[in-house]
């Protein structure tokens, strides 16, 4: 039997995060939503079924992957959007072949030997009802990822080996709830306070003199945490990130900067960004009303459902020093955005400029600095992102 994740046609819920990648690679916990997927189900691997406008980008980036491509057999197709628990991975193991596992808000699984494409439903297959989730939206992604952490720290990396080693004056409470990986640095006077769920350093990974992490936390791989810095819990560093200041609530996609003081909570953050010094967003409305936000599905402003929700920021964005980004906002792939005035609401994509004087980011320019950019870390802007970069701005 093959395992098959899909996304289905509520990807655009979770654009920003979806805009350049599967919603399966949506990084919540430790692992991404795919990889979490896989390893539970009891699968090495997994073929997986995109929107047609990522096929070319990730035949490129991964072209030993099964991509909108079907296995010959028998096909376990599931959803990349589910809300993973026990009682859920059980039914999706015990389903019968040409049977559908339905929510109201769509597919969880289906067992099959047809070949299924994008967009599929669940016509021709034996219904099922099961009480399932299927994440609807970014909010609920940050929402979830402390839990995630604490579920990955325990199905994974508790039994992993642990190099726990750790220099003079470093502090640790509640140990069996931390896992260091190999190469990892960590300065005199951190605190690593595992006492409310657990802490994952992640290989090659620093930090620095004077931080504090309290659990559940992840910091991935090659990853850098400044002096001073202070992580609270539900937070997930990806790979190959600068953070310092405080957060809280949040998560890092990958490649992304956030070295200097400043606030970030209950936040996303996609990859290639750059926050700058004194940068801080509001999670919490002053009224303590639920927190509206922008989706790019509705186009709209819609209730979040929830009093706690900081931005979503895209990939490749840029946003300067002393900048205040409002509850809720969400901002655009490849933004650029500076100035003292408050963001609010909706930074539309390749905006340039401040708050009450946005323009559009030129196309040529905007691929320049992402070269650059990605140069620094001696990789290459491919002809194929650029190609799709300029198809999101309109060129």
């Amino acid at each position: 039997m093959h395992l098959i994740i899909f996304d289905d046609k509520r990807y655009k819920a979770f654009f920003p995060a979806s805009q350049l990648r599967s919603v399966g690679d949506i990084r919540c916990g430790i692992l991404k939503l795919r990889q979490r997927l896989t390893f539970e189900l009891g699968f090495d691997e997994a073929a997986i079924i995109v929107r047609p406008g990522l096929v070319s980008l990730y035949r490129f980036r991964q072209p030993d992957w099964r991509i909108n491509d079907n296995p010959e057999g028998t096909k376990l197709y599931v959803n990349s959007r589910l809300k993973i628990d026990d009682n859920l991975i059980e039914q999706i193991k015990a389903i019968k072949e040409e049977e559908a596992l339905v929510t109201e808000d769509g597919i969880v699984a289906v067992l099959t030997k047809k070949d299924l494409d994008f967009g599929f439903d669940f016509g021709g297959f034996t219904q099922r009802q099961i009480d399932a989730l299927l994440y609807r939206s970014m909010v609920d992604i940050v929402h979830d990822n402390g839990r995630l952490i604490t579920r990955d720290f325990e199905n994974i990396f508790y039994e992993e080996e642990n190099f726990f080693e750790t220099e003079p004056g470093v502090h640790v409470l509640h140990p069996y709830n931390v896992w260091i990986g190999e190469n990892v640095k960590l300065a005199p006077n951190v605190v690593l306070d595992a006492s409310e769920g657990p802490i994952v350093i992640d290989e090659d990974a620093s930090v620095m003199a004077n931080a504090v992490i309290v659990g559940p936390a992840y910091i991935g791989k090659g990853s850098l945490v400044k002096i001073g810095a202070k992580i609270y819990g539900g937070s997930s560093i990806g790979p190959v990130c600068k953070v310092g200041g405080e957060i809280e609530g949040s998560i890092f996609q990958a490649y992304s900067n956030k070295q200097h003081d400043g606030f970030l909570g209950h936040s996303y953050v996609g990859e290639w960004v750059n926050l700058g010094a004194d940068t801080n967003n509001s999670d919490l409305k002053n009224t303590y009303k639920n927190v509206r936000q922008y989706s790019y599905e509705t186009g709209e402003m819609v209730d979040s459902g929830t009093q706690f929700m900081g931005c979503l920021i895209a990939d490749h964005v840029k946003i300067g020093i002393n900048c205040s980004l409002n509850t809720g906002l969400v901002v655009g792939l490849g933004a650029n955005i500076y100035g003292n005035k408050l963001f609010s609401g909706f930074v539309p994509d390749f905006s340039w400029g401040e708050a009450d004087s946005l323009n559009t980011y030129r196309i040529d320019e905007f691929l320049d600095t992402t070269g650059k950019v990605k140069s620094r870390r001696k990789l290459e802007l491919q002809q194929i992102e650029s190609e799709l970069l300029k198809l999101f701005h309109g060129e």
